[in-house]
């Protein structure tokens, strides 16, 4: 063989090898984390006050789908966990809201209850926790599955949906305690409190955090981006009578759920990274020679924004602080695994709406519908029309069960039943549109709101008529918001990838939540979640 012959060989052979350890080289960690309550433009509207390497620095050096969308009704803390890590929606994964009415069962239940477990650590009334509702598959589940289970999965929150949905069937998962400041699991997982939870619940880090005072982390008169402190839009604590720095926590806990009062306040951020760098320490995350997947969710910011609303101080405070956790984490991921050698993804379970009155007061379209009012007319209604009987059985997440049983007796059709309620319901101010569960079984919509009703609608679950509120309203109260709807102000939230294999870049084309588990699959070479509807994110896969 030639001299130029043999170097092309051995180079050829030299990049063949290196490509194919490259092929099979994966992240040593995967974090995924899940800000509740975080719109998209959180990412722009305080980022003057951002540091250089938290959300910035996640910007510059990782990829932004700027469009991203929750693509199903209703917005809730439960869907949204499920529907990032399965890949799908609520049709599919079947944990159609935070809690919902069954049936079968005439009561609620609990997107994450599970009573054939029980607590470990912790109290009792907080362990009967488990994924058992959700019907498919997770990213995490699937990670585990490619490994015969050598790799390792954690979940974390404050909430337990929050950690054992994420989890996944396969993972381990551990939330606060309310009642004791503890980090707790339930038996599904284990038996006994590892040791290093044991070791960190010693340290009693709530009660350090409740001892201080929650005050503006820069001078209150340079924030800006809100409306001023004391507004009669905001909820105050009980014990305090206006919504306005500081807090004094020590003396509003004992109202105000005691050991509880921490999630309602940014050192919820730093007890719940506290906890997971513990988890990655205990753990040996990503140390193995495996490929291990830490899911974090931050709860804080859906009880700040819950009380406060997005236009308040509190809720540019939040953001401002959980910056600087942000950049905690990425320096501690560096120092640990090396830059490029781990993979974080950041998304939201939700937006929020404006509070309804601050949006009222500024001649903008908006407000609270009355639903004790309106189930008090429907009642009515149908007794008048149909017959003395409980035809309403349950009200609920913007949906309605009917009462078949009694429409069989009384010999009434339940689809005219549901074509003559909807009409009467779109009488109602802030009563947008209102559709039939005969027409999501019937129908396959392609577009707006009624595509994004059937897919979070579930044949098995949801209800007879599913309720579209007007653009701006909600169903809380005079003070404070919420959120559930299709609107873009819930649904529009980040998506961004950072880290191992990921490009710099953004794209402003749309999004979906659905598509993070699929972008996942194809980056680690890993099944597709079972339920999985999405699409990989090619401008990061390709």
């Amino acid at each position: 063989m030639k001299k130029i012959g043999i170097v092309v060989f051995y180079l050829a052979l030299t990049l063949g090898t290196s490509f194919a350890q490259s092929a099979q080289e994966k992240p040593k960690l995967i974090v995924g984390i899940i800000v509740d309550q975080m719109r998209q433009e959180y990412l722009y509207r305080y980022a003057d006050r951002y540091s250089e390497g938290g959300f910035k620095r996640m910007i510059k050096e990782g990829f932004m789908m700027k469009n991203g969308h929750y693509n199903y009704i209703p917005t809730y803390t439960g869907p949204g966990h499920a529907s990032v890590y399965t890949g799908t929606t609520p049709a599919t994964h079947g944990i159609i809201g935070n809690t919902w009415y069954v049936r079968s069962l005439n009561k609620s239940i609990y997107c994450a209850e599970d009573s054939t477990v029980t607590n470990v650590g912790g109290t009792p009334t907080n362990g009967q926790i488990s994924p058992r509702n959700l019907l498919t598959t997770t990213i995490t589940d699937e990670l585990r599955f490619s490994t015969n289970k050598r790799s390792k999965v954690v979940g974390l929150a404050i909430k337990d949906r929050g950690a054992s949905l994420p989890a996944g069937h396969l993972g381990d998962a551990y939330w606060y305690d309310s009642e004791n400041g503890d980090f707790m699991t339930s038996t599904y997982y284990y038996d006994s409190l590892p040791k290093w939870v044991q070791d960190f619940n010693a340290k009693k880090l709530p009660d350090s955090y409740l001892s201080q005072k929650w005050e503006t982390l820069y001078p209150i008169e340079t924030y800006k981006q809100s409306i001023e402190d004391n507004n009669a839009f905001e909820a105050p604590f009980i014990g305090k009578d206006t919504p306005t720095f500081p807090y004094i926590l020590d003396s509003l806990r004992a109202n105000n759920e005691n050991y509880g009062l921490i999630a309602a306040t940014p050192f919820g951020n730093n007890l719940t990274l506290d906890f997971a760098l513990a988890a990655i320490e205990g753990e040996e995350l990503g140390k193995r020679g495996e490929t291990d997947f830490l899911a974090i969710s931050f709860s804080s910011p859906d009880y700040i924004g819950h009380r406060f609303g997005p236009a308040s101080k509190e809720v540019e405070d939040n953001y401002l602080r959980l910056d600087l956790e942000m950049e905690k984490l990425l320096n501690y991921l560096d120092k640990t695994y090396g830059k490029g050698q781990y993979l974080v993804f950041l998304s939201a379970d939700h937006g929020v709406a404006d509070v309804a009155t601050y949006m009222d007061s500024e001649n903008v379209p908006a407000g609270n519908l009355n639903l004790g009012y309106i189930s008090g007319q429907l009642r009515g209604y149908t007794q008048q029309k149909y017959g003395v009987g409980d035809w309403i059985l349950n009200f609920s997440n913007e949906q309605i069960f009917l009462n078949h049983d009694l429409a069989k007796e009384k010999d009434v059709k339940i689809t005219d039943l549901e074509d003559d309620l909807a009409r009467f319901l779109l009488k109602f101010k802030g009563i947008k549109e209102v559709y039939t569960s005969t027409s999501m079984r019937t129908s396959a919509f392609t577009q707006d709101r009624p595509e994004l009703l059937q897919m979070g609608y579930n044949h098995k679950s949801s209800g007879e008529l599913l309720l579209i509120l007007e653009p701006g309203w909600l169903t809380g109260g005079a003070r404070g918001t919420s959120h559930g709807t299709g609107y873009s102000y819930d649904t529009n939230v980040p998506i961004m990838f950072f880290g191992w294999g990921v490009k710099p870049g953004s794209s402003s084309r749309y999004a979906s939540i659905t598509d993070i588990a699929p972008t996942l699959s194809m980056m680690l070479n890993i099944r597709l979640p079972n339920g999985s509807n999405g699409n990989p994110i090619l401008e990061i896969t390709d």
